[in-house]
């Protein structure tokens, strides 16, 4: 069964993208459950040199993949990252922005939220309950 789709500030998951479309689903939404093992659940915008650093690190999500049905991306896309790319990112001092009410509460398991809150767009003021579950 599918894990409830719940943001990193407990409310309801809102859309990552639909141009290009993102998710491990491929519905928008940084929606995850058992089946995505990479965790695909940061919605981030693309920079340029985030996007350097990621094919750098393995990762080319800028050249288009026809076949996968992949556009490849552009800085101001919007693109549902794995947690670990992320905080990998944030070490390599590339980190992207990211929309919080569009992150799934599962990043927590591997992006503590104060980090996460650093790069956010949309970051309301620390509340009392901002702990991870």
């Amino acid at each position: 069964m599918k894990e409830p789709s719940i943001n990193v500030l407990g409310g309801s998951l809102e859309p990552c993208s639909s141009e290009p479309v993102t998710g491990f689903f491929r519905n928008g939404c940084c929606d995850t459950g058992p089946e995505d093992r990479g965790l695909h659940s940061v919605c981030a915008e693309m920079t340029a040199e985030f996007l350097a650093v990621s094919k750098y690190l393995g990762n080319d999500l800028s050249t288009p993949r026809p076949e996968w049905g992949f556009p490849g991306l552009k800085p101001g896309d919007h693109w549902c990252l794995c947690a670990a790319r992320f905080l990998q990112a944030h070490q390599e001092g590339a980190a992207p922005r990211l929309r919080l009410a569009a992150t799934h509460r599962r990043t927590l398991d591997v992006v503590p939220l104060e980090l996460l809150r650093r790069y956010a767009t949309d970051a309301p003021p620390p509340g009392p309950h901002d702990q991870a579950p």
